[in-house]
């Protein structure tokens, strides 16, 4: 029988009402208890490492969340993390970095209502991530929920009450899970225990700046101190300001100073293209601004930060970021 450790990190599937609201306080193996029928499927063991709202969610834990998958690796055929929904995207994307190639399966999950509530999401998304981290199919970093598996670059909460609360962006679902039967909808070869990589080091001084009408080119000068890379979220395909020239100073100042830019769109679906149009494709060919291309954002934060904790080298970067990693974009 398989082992899987289900590590509990807080979100409102362990929350109870309380007088200022939901806030976590069920534990690992209470909600564990909940859920009836996996005891019969595999060997659980259960990890409180912390027990938080994922607002509160922050890179240092990511990297707790890796190490404590890392340091039980080999004890566990499979990873089942209980995580709240509202960062859940980032934290599948951040560990889709921190820990790349393995043949053994990081699932994540949460539900939208806590597991005490009478008519919870929460059974049912932790008995299906349990059945597809037991999968001989299932591998690398995942978000399994209401009934769907997603790579864990490709996750983003489209709503914020519904049961179906996550889509795969711009990529297929890995597979739809019904009752007790995977169906994939994507098959890619499962890596190998020597193509295993994992790393320890994030930057965290990655900003996402979105553009509105009229927005002021002059806060990259603000940022210039506390950042080392913008996230610049366009209009449309690619779009940026030519109304003066602003934009272009700016934008172009803030790379040849040896920090680093990212661009994508504000819009979900597709991503972004800036040798499109006009007011885009002056900044396609400087080989300091990365295109984001069909990325989320989520995963964009991520992989930067991941990035920008390896190496200052503005090739290595570069390189890095258009390296296909868990499905992150399209080549």
């Amino acid at each position: 029988m398989k082992k899987i450790l289900m590590i509990a990190t807080g979100g409102t599937i362990a929350s109870k009402e309380g007088a200022d609201g939901l806030t976590p306080a069920m534990t690992g193996e209470e909600l564990a208890s909940f859920v009836p029928g996996i005891e019969d499927k595999c060997e659980l063991d259960i990890l409180q490492l912390m027990n938080i709202d994922s607002t509160n969610m922050r890179p240092r834990q990511w990297v707790e969340i890796r190490d404590a998958i890392m340091e039980r690796y080999g004890s566990y055929d499979g990873f089942v993390i209980l995580h709240g929904t509202d960062t859940m995207a980032y934290t599948a994307a951040a560990l889709s970095y921190l820990i790349q190639n393995t043949p053994k399966p990081v699932v994540i999950t949460g539900s939208q209502k806590p597991m005490g509530n009478p008519y919870t999401d929460a059974k049912l998304n932790v008995y299906q991530s349990v059945l597809y981290a037991l999968d001989d199919s299932s591998c690398n970093v995942s978000i399994v929920f209401n009934g769907k598996a997603v790579a864990g670059t490709r996750g983003r909460k489209q709503r914020t009450r519904s049961f179906d609360a996550f889509e795969s962006m711009n990529f297929p679902l890995l597979a739809v899970i019904h009752d007790d039967r995977i169906v994939r909808q994507y098959s890619g070869p499962l890596p190998s225990e020597e193509e295993l990589v994992t790393y320890t080091h994030l930057n965290d001084r990655v900003f996402v700046l979105k553009l509105t009408p009229e927005a002021k080119a002059d806060i990259f000068e603000l940022l210039n101190s506390r950042y080392d890379a913008i996230i610049l979220e366009t209009f449309g395909i690619g779009g940026i300001p030519e109304y003066d020239d602003s934009f272009e100073k700016a934008i172009f100042g803030w790379v040849d100073s040896g920090k680093t830019l990212a661009v994508t769109t504000q819009v979900p679906e597709e991503g972004c293209d800036l040798d499109v149009y006009k007011v885009g494709k002056k900044y396609s060919e400087h080989p300091g601004i990365l295109q984001a291309g069909d990325m989320t954002t989520e995963a964009i934060v991520a992989k930067m930060m991941w990035i920008l904790g390896q190496t200052g080298d503005r090739d290595e970067i570069r390189a890095l970021f258009f390296k296909e990693i868990n499905h992150d974009r399209t080549v």
